[in-house]
């Protein structure tokens, strides 16, 4: 490896070491991340340098945009459309560097050489990771409550919005679902409160749902919950999505189950795995009803599949938020429910992708025996819910959905 060059290789080289001395498992297999305080000497030397040279480079860019600019007027009867949009294209990249980019960088290193902690900020460093290779290393920084410049920006300077959403309310009672809400939409940073509506589901869950809590799956050895999946996607026939809250235990199940699913007529697709985008994979999924896709994350919150292409959810274990940095700040910040908030509207949401047309029935799987009831209410209450061993599961999925495989 060449030794870095310049201010910002030098910096980044300097938060490189830093996150790895203080990695538990410097060889893990997702991304690293670190506080930035306390910093050693040499980061906060290559902060300070690099953050003389963003600013030595401030100047120029502006000048250089209002050059740009000023050949817009001045050779106004000269240029062709597609010139005077390159231009314009140039000046405006320039302007946003100049006025935003450099100036939040020099923020943030700033308070590296001062230690200073922004109470509406979190910074952190990350070493991004794809299957145990090291891609990407940079300073993060997060608003703590991404809805205050929503509300700051947007809400304040409209003459009224409208917000809405099958999952933004909380399962709770009274106005505490709400409240969930209106945080989460900073509907609370408005001086008049919001005007609240809500609207019943259209769909009879009772007779088109079933909720299954398998209480006798190891998910701990790989094999079992491969099983596990193939079992539960042969019993639907297809038609189903497996959901990850791991892409190595993803990769794990989907090296197990491709070959037994292929004998049985069914077509296995997977995040991470097949040399496709999210998109493209759920494409070919929808235009198959009897086909099989392993995800994670992106298929649980923006995947509309109607109908029998897809009637069966599986999710691997309950989907937590991982213990990040920026997620201990919030977490901080909106109090110790804000854990079961997060995992309820998850399981909410990934529950939305199944029903989504009065015609449609489907099965909804988490292999995780200790699935606390109180997580539960973020699915519909007429929806029956079953604890069972994996072979009544099965049993009933079969029989639900009319399979007879």
């Amino acid at each position: 490896m060449s030794a870095p060059r310049g201010p910002g290789e030098t910096f980044l080289a300097a938060i490189y070491g830093h996150v790895r001395a203080r990695s538990d498992d410097k060889d893990a297999f997702y991304s690293l991340e670190a506080e930035t305080q306390p910093l050693g000497d040499e980061a906060i030397e290559a902060a300070r340098h690099l953050g003389i040279g963003l600013k030595r480079l401030a100047a120029p860019l502006m000048r250089l945009a209002k050059t740009l600019r000023a050949q817009l007027n001045d050779k106004a009867a000269e240029l062709e459309p597609y010139q005077r949009a390159r231009i314009d294209a140039a000046a405006r990249g320039l302007e946003r560097r100049g006025r935003i980019i450099l100036p939040a960088w020099m923020s943030m290193l700033e308070s590296l050489e001062t230690g200073e902690i922004h109470d509406e900020f979190v910074d952190w460093f990350e070493i991004t990771r794809d299957d145990g290779r090291d891609l990407d290393v940079g300073l993060e920084r997060h608003w703590v409550d991404p809805t205050l410049p929503l509300a700051n920006e947007v809400l304040a300077n409209a003459h009224g919005a409208l917000i809405t959403s099958a999952t933004m309310r909380d399962a709770g009672d009274g106005d505490e679902d709400w409240q969930s809400a209106e945080v989460r939409t900073g509907a609370l940073h408005l001086p008049e409160p919001p005007k609240r509506a809500s609207f019943g589901s259209p769909f009879a869950y009772a007779d088109q749902a079933r909720v299954f809590i398998v209480k006798d799956v190891e998910r701990r050895d790989a094999d079992a919950l491969a099983a596990a999946y193939r079992e539960l996607f042969l019993a639907s026939g297809g038609g189903a999505i497996g959901l990850f809250t791991a892409v190595r235990a993803l990769r794990a199940v989907e090296s197990r189950i491709a070959a037994p699913l292929a004998d049985a007529g069914l077509t296995l697709y997977a995040q991470h795995v097949d040399r496709l985008d999210t998109g493209a994979l759920v494409d070919l999924f929808r235009s198959e009803e009897n086909s099989c896709l392993l995800g994670t994350d992106a298929l649980r919150d923006g995947v509309d599949v109607p109908g029998r292409s897809l009637r069966l959810v599986v999710f691997d274990k309950v989907p937590w938020p991982k213990p990040t940095i920026l997620h201990k700040a919030r977490r901080a910040r909106f109090g110790k429910g804000y854990d079961d908030l997060l995992t309820r509207l998850r399981l909410k949401q990934a529950f939305g992708r199944l029903i989504r047309g009065a015609q449609d029935k489907g099965c909804f799987v988490i292999l995780e025996a200790a699935t606390p009831s109180r997580l539960l209410k973020a699915l519909p209450e007429q929806a029956p819910v079953l604890r069972c061993g994996l072979a009544e599961a099965v049993r009933e999925i079969r029989g639900f959905l009319g399979e007879t495989r």
